[in-house]
């Protein structure tokens, strides 16, 4: 059966994760209050916020910053891309196009 949670993020009943992503108190409390899909969400969130600001996940201090990310996008008010953030394809030259004036 699966197991069904209030989701903080998205503010509705949904399938929850079948264990807590990783140890600790943050873990356990991600495994009762975020869904499946919430997850899911955070992961491609993280690739941006991991690529944006260059951060290393093997680096302990860089695994602050992306736990504070993480924990403001699962349970903040806030769903703010980073500062500065363009989507790849935007404001960026595109393969075989026009090199971009400096």
């Amino acid at each position: 059966m699966t197991r069904v949670v209030f989701c903080a993020k998205l503010k509705r009943e949904l399938p929850g994760l079948d264990r807590p992503p990783f140890p600790g108190p943050l873990g356990e409390r991600i495994y009762r209050e975020i869904s499946r899909d919430a997850w899911e969400l955070w992961r491609e969130y993280q690739t941006i916020v991991i690529n944006h600001y260059g951060l290393n996940p093997a680096d302990p201090d860089d695994r602050v910053i992306l736990r504070q990310h993480m924990e403001l996008f699962l349970f903040g008010d806030s769903d703010e891309l980073p500062e500065e953030w363009v989507p790849p394809g935007l404001g960026q030259p595109t393969k075989g196009g026009p090199a971009r004036k400096k």
